[in-house]
């Protein structure tokens, strides 16, 4: 794991807030789901931002809006660079953030082994 330094941290927060109001204002693609933008890794030159998005939806879904997102980095780029004051702004690169759907599925995991523990105390 990279050294995270003060600097790129609120860089990549700010970069996820802006992100945020642009991907909801800005891109009006129809096969665009329900996506949020849970987290960003910005590299310690800020000349690359690694952005997380968790989608709703199957993974079908989840591949075509992160394929959308990343064609329309560039001009995601462009405009948020209007809105912050950086001399450079990061290349975006989206990714799908999975910890979300594999939370869900330790969630669900945990709830089958309790469940199944508990089946078996009252069958004695």
């Amino acid at each position: 794991m990279p050294r995270e330094f003060p600097r790129t941290r609120r860089v990549g927060e700010q970069i996820q807030r802006e992100l945020a109001g642009l991907v909801h204002e800005e891109i009006k693609d129809p096969r665009l789901g329900m996506v949020s933008i849970s987290g960003v890794e910005v590299s310690t030159d800020l000349a690359h931002a690694k952005v997380f998005v968790s989608v709703l939806g199957d993974a079908a879904a989840a591949d075509l809006s992160i394929q959308v997102l990343n064609n329309a980095a560039g001009f995601l780029r462009r405009k948020l660079g209007a809105r912050m004051r950086l001399r450079t702004v990061p290349r975006l690169r989206f990714l799908y953030d999975r910890s979300l759907a594999e939370g869900a599925r330790m969630d669900a995991l945990i709830n089958k082994a309790i469940s199944g523990t508990s089946d078996s105390k009252d069958d004695e």
